[in-house]
């Protein structure tokens, strides 16, 4: 299974929560899979979905938020684990697609083949910690508590296409969706 598929699965247990996806190709193949004014596409910020998920999580506390990153992003900013862990939002699902890859930028190993995540979460002291394959995801977004998962797959990109919406509409359509919470 390669990160699109992961995609696609994640998106089979997606209502009407609000998603932040990670930069570059997996935002095109989440735009391709099941494009939806509460996906927000962090196209260009590499390591700063889960830091846009906790202020979206905060700031909505009646709305759940599923943030899909990578392994590589998350290596990239390892602090936002603890502060997401400190904040502690009860209503946010973090899943890392873990592929030992920095999958936008051609595919170089990450240290994830060497770091078990989870661990590290645990570590942090996270509670509600994951297999993706050792759950039923809908549960765990619909729990309440703050929950990371990790998604363990092959190293690959897709040929999704680019998306055909500017940064700018991305932005503007997803924060007019949050405004009729």
């Amino acid at each position: 299974m390669y990160r699109k598929d992961a995609i696609e699965k994640i998106m089979e247990n997606i209502g009407d929560e609000l998603v932040v996806c990670n930069i570059g190709v997996p935002c095109k193949e989440l735009y391709a899979v099941k494009d939806r004014v509460e996906n927000f596409y962090m196209i260009g910020s590499m390591g700063l979905a889960s830091s846009i998920g906790l202020g979206l999580a905060l700031a909505q506390p009646d709305k759940k938020v599923v943030v899909i990153d990578g392994d590589g992003s998350v290596l990239m900013n390892l602090g936002s684990l603890v502060t997401v862990f400190v904040q502690n939002p009860k209503n946010l699902t973090w899943i890392i697609i873990n592929n030992g890859a920095y999958g936008s930028t051609g595919n170089q190993d990450t240290y994830a083949q060497e770091v078990n995540l989870l661990d590290v979460a645990k570590g942090v002291g996270f509670e509600d910690v994951h297999n993706y394959e050792d759950i039923d995801l809908e549960k765990v977004i619909n729990n309440d508590m703050c929950s990371v998962v990790n998604y363990q797959v092959k190293a690959g990109n897709s040929t999704a296409p680019n998306l055909d919406i500017t940064p700018e509409e991305i932005k503007e359509r997803f924060m007019n969706e949050i405004k009729k919470n």
